[in-house]
């Protein structure tokens, strides 16, 4: 057998050492993730931004106001001295043009080619006063021998076939063809519309004395098929108004019809009145007498029988004078427009102390921009709240009275004053006519008169409202609704939700995984934490059913026991941990695992159940038997909920006081007593200190109510079944489990040696937990916070379900909202492409968008700042 040589078996040390290569294939696969993970990452920002252009992009034509699409200048051929209207049909296809002769000039409005003449038959009575309504097809007009006559002026339209289309006619343009009195449009389908115009004169009325010519009136119809109504106001030259109302009723199965008809002289007008123009509403309840001087005098025509002058009131100052006057659709703005370009809008709103009969006055809620010369012509839209007006310079503007701006700036060729000017039917062009009868037509397109930034994010006068407001309404069963597209409610319900859900669930959770991070026994964490965990799964749209059809019933029945719940529960938890520190130490840490946990559970259903039986004398004792009409101010002060809101705040005052002044001395006596003694002691403190918050917090409620505090109106008021206290519950049990493992896990991050340092100088657990590993976890846990008011900012279908939908400015945590995500679930499936309730709806989307970006990167850098000091530990 051989030796073996030493020398050889060991390397030299001159030989170079073998190196391990890492693997080309993991290489690859590292190059592969990487590049992988970064394009991933750029492709999430220009997600991100995508969505945000796209939302953009659908939003700002809401704030492009709007354009001239084409124009046309041209005289109309045989037309007669003066204007009284000019009227269109609702496809810009044929104009009417009504001079105080009766003449009635029919042309092609896109050309200006004349059509046959028509005439209303006035038996050369010339017109000395004229009415018209909204819609321009009914009309009254006054005469030199004190006689009015109706008259109706329509465009009578049909569709046709195109094969029933007339030969020999004349091309007007690329669509329309006439034969001299019908004008024929070529549409979609192989159709044609026919548009022919119809007059029709009534007999003449005798209204005044013979001589006294009506210088002033206004017609309105109204009622129904069955039932239509006619009503006037005419002043004559002597000063004196007369208003008269007609009702037709007709007997469905004989079809005859009788006519009913009232008159009344209004109380006479001061003496040298110089009446201007006169108005009058649809239901003929009331009349307003406008003097050349600016001075408005307002009739209260309800009691038929006597009516009352209101009021009287100078609307434009002494040294301008009232040049028109007309009304918006729905026929509460009241448009005064005056010698120097002023154009504001009126309201007749009550007002406490209001010098008039009826406690209303003239409240001037909008001013527009003026013009540079008098206002001469004042046409509103069927549709909207916009209107035009022209002026002595033959200026045209288009603006909106809501919203306050001018869209359109027009000017008139030859710079003649207009003589009338209109809206057309679809808000789709403007027709307007110059003293010298000049027809000035333009095309146009203003898609979203009504939005502003101010508007949307500011408060708007609306009609019929007292002051400015924030409101969302985006629809209406009235055809002269005002569509009120405020965002301010919905931002302001969802953070309402927001804030209530966290104020529920955030102590729950934190306090949550305080507890099983450091003071459950693993095995018990090992259920909790995946149970928690499994709370997430359950869909929003369950917890929503849940909370409207079940929580929100019993919340309403048991509603002083929930409330009572707020301070039962914890005082159970507390006592119950009192009793435990009685039992010797052995026993308590031979049951400190699954036992102990068991028991807090048994604490909380006393808790409960002491809730449910103390619940109808707790609130027979502090809010008079019932908690309902309490909030409602029908009962009681404010002193019972202030005392309870008061309490936790007295019981830290107590607390603190004690621990400054007989804290050392009560530790001595823990420590001479030892074990159940101790804890007899903490639990003897701890009574005498509730009993001690308790009389603070009923001295501080009292003091607050002989103030004059009184939180009723404020935080608690009026109690609907679907309120924010629902959605709180319903919310947090979707955003507790969120935070809960956000914070658990980050706590139990935290190194060990930080706690076992903290225990190694003397600090009990809880010290340790609340002094040392929440400030280290302190990113972590602040991140769940966030991530947890993201998941409350979007929820959608618990608030839809259980907030009852109420868009109102309100912190009353009995009442209801209206969040940003919730409002577009419910209206985006009925609003119209490209409408504005459309586009408003993708900027509510794009404003929650903004929020929750603003929100993360301000909580990402309060995150990182905790990070830093976390790791200076």
């Amino acid at each position: 057998m051989s030796a073996i040589d030493p020398a050889a078996s060991t390397p030299s040390p001159s030989a170079p050492r073998r190196r391990k290569e890492t693997r080309r294939s993991v290489l690859i696969a590292d190059k592969v993730a990487d590049w992988t993970i970064t394009i991933g990452g750029l492709f999430v920002i220009v997600a991100v931004f995508g969505i945000m252009a796209f939302l953009a992009q659908v939003v700002v034509p809401l704030f492009t106001g709007g354009h001239v699409q084409d124009r046309a200048d041209y005289a109309v051929a045989g037309s007669d001295t003066g204007t009284l209207m000019v009227s269109t049909d609702e496809y810009r296809t044929i104009g009417l043009k009504i001079g105080p002769s009766g003449a009635v000039v029919a042309f092609h409005l896109p050309t200006g080619r004349p059509l046959a003449p028509l005439a209303y038959d006035f038996a050369g009575v010339p017109v000395t006063g004229f009415g018209r309504t909204l819609k321009r097809e009914d009309m009254a007009f006054g005469f030199a021998d004190g006689t009015i006559r109706f008259a109706r002026m329509r465009m009578a339209t049909q569709v046709l076939p195109a094969d029933q289309l007339p030969p020999g006619l004349t091309r007007l343009d690329d669509r329309d063809l006439t034969d001299g009195k019908v004008v024929w449009s070529r549409i979609a389908g192989n159709q044609v519309r026919r548009i022919a115009p119809e007059l029709a004169l009534e007999p003449p009325q005798k209204i005044a004395e013979d001589g006294s010519a009506i210088i002033a009136l206004d017609y309105r119809i109204g009622g129904t098929t069955e039932r239509p109504t006619k009503a006037f106001v005419a002043v004559d030259a002597s000063g004196i108004a007369r208003i008269g109302t007609s009702e037709t009723r007709t007997n469905m199965l004989t079809r005859q019809s009788r006519t009913e008809t009232r008159t009344a002289t209004l109380p006479a007008l001061p003496a040298g009145t110089k009446v201007k123009t006169v108005l009058m509403t649809d239901k003929a309840d009331q009349v307003y007498v406008g003097e050349a001087g600016g001075m408005i005098h307002r009739f209260d025509t309800r009691d038929f029988a006597q009516p009352t002058l209101a009021e009287s009131v100078d609307l434009l100052g002494a040294d301008e004078e009232l040049t028109s006057l007309y009304f918006l659709i729905g026929e509460i703005s009241l448009v005064v427009g005056g010698s120097k370009g002023t154009t504001d809008v009126y309201f007749r709103l009550q007002r406490p102390g209001a010098r008039s009969s009826d406690g209303y006055a003239l409240v001037r809620a909008h001013r527009l921009a003026p013009q540079p010369a008098a206002v001469t012509a004042i046409g509103a839209s069927q549709r909207t709240k916009m209107l035009v007006t022209g002026d002595a310079a033959g200026n045209v503007w288009l603006r909106h009275s809501t919203s306050e701006q001018t869209m359109l700036k027009l000017a008139a060729a030859g710079g003649k004053a207009i003589a009338s000017a209109q809206i057309t039917p679809r808000d789709d062009g403007i027709v307007a006519v110059d003293a010298d009868g000049r027809v000035h037509l333009w095309r146009i397109d203003v898609p979203h008169p009504e939005t502003t930034v101010g508007t949307i994010f500011g408060p708007v006068w609306y009609e019929g409202y007292s002051a400015p407001s924030y409101t969302w309404q985006s629809s209406s069963g009235t055809d002269s609704f005002e569509p009120k597209l405020s965002l301010v409610p919905l931002v302001f319900g969802t953070l309402k939700a927001t804030l209530y859900s966290l104020l529920f669930a955030v102590p729950i959770a934190l306090l949550a995984a305080i507890y099983t991070s450091e003071f459950v026994h693993r095995g018990v964490r090992a259920v909790v934490k995946p149970t928690m965990e499994m709370m997430a799964s359950l869909p929003s749209v369950v917890l929503g059913f849940i909370a409207a059809l079940i929580l929100a019933p019993l919340v309403e029945t048991w509603l002083s026991s929930v409330l009572l719940a707020f301070f039962a529960i914890p005082l159970s938890l507390f006592a119950a941990a009192h009793l435990w520190q009685l039992l010797p130490g052995d026993t308590a840490r031979r049951f400190g695992g699954l036992p102990k946990l068991v028991l807090i559970f048994v604490a909380l259903g006393v808790g409960l159940l002491a809730c449910l039986w103390l619940g109808r004398g707790f609130e027979q004792a502090l809010f008079a038997g019932n908690f309902k009409a309490w909030v409602n101010r029908d009962i009681g002060t404010g002193t019972p909920f202030m005392f309870l809101v008061l309490l936790p705040l007295s019981f830290l005052v107590a607390m603190t006081a004690f621990e400054r002044l007989a804290g050392p001395w009560f530790l001595a006596m823990q420590r001479r007593g030892g074990g159940t003694a101790a804890g007899l002691l903490d639990l003897v403190r701890w009574v005498a200190l509730l009993a001690a918050s308790a009389l603070i917090a009923f001295l501080a409620a009292r003091l607050l109510t002989g103030a004059g505090f009184d939180p009723r109106g404020g935080v608690v008021d009026t109690y609907v079944q679907r309120n924010t206290l629902v959605v709180a519950f319903a919310m947090g049990f979707a955003v507790i489990p969120i935070i809960y493992t956000i914070a658990e896990d980050a706590l139990n991050a935290v190194p060990e040696h930080l706690r076992a340092a903290s225990l190694a100088c003397g600090a009990t657990p809880w010290q340790t937990a609340i002094s040392v590993i929440l400030p280290t976890a302190a990113s972590g846990v602040f991140a769940g916070v966030m991530v947890g008011m993201g998941r409350a900012v979007g929820e959608t279908m618990i608030v839809v379900m259980a907030a009852g939908n109420t868009p109102i400015l309100e912190w009353n945590v009995f009442n209801g909202l209206r969040a940003l995500s919730a409002n577009i679930a419910v209206e985006l499936p009925e609003a119209v492409k490209d409408d504005t309730l459309y586009r408003t709806l993708f900027l509510a989307a794009l404003t929650l968008f903004v929020m929750t970006f603003v929100i993360n990167t301000g909580a990402e850098i309060i995150r990182q700042r905790f990070r830093k000091r976390a790791v200076q530990l």
